[in-house]
């Protein structure tokens, strides 16, 4: 499912047009990327939670050359599933 699709189903379900669903669900995203890249932790109860996670430097090699290269420590944006998510997924029965 790509955005467009969503933005279908969330007009569909909420009653609502798709440029409201949209606008909506476009200003939701934005702030909750922009709440994670100032560092700040967003939890969605029984959805998951995003947070911003600091990786160390690493070790790793070019794939071309073989040779040895470091990878410098970033932070990265990281999502955790919730507990209704999770179960709702393992009950799937698309295997």
């Amino acid at each position: 499912m790509n955005k467009g699709e969503l933005v279908d189903r969330v007009a569909e379900t909420a009653s609502v047009t798709k440029k409201q669903a949209d606008t909506v669900l476009s200003a939701a995203l934005e702030a909750i990327m922009e709440a994670v890249s100032k560092g700040d932790k967003v939890t969605l109860v029984g959805f998951g939670s995003f947070e911003p996670r600091n990786r160390q430097k690493r070790e790793g090699r070019n794939p071309r050359t073989g040779e040895k290269m470091e990878i410098p420590a970033t932070k990265v944006p990281a999502f955790s599933a919730g507990k209704l998510f999770k179960d709702k997924v393992s009950e799937s029965k698309d295997d």
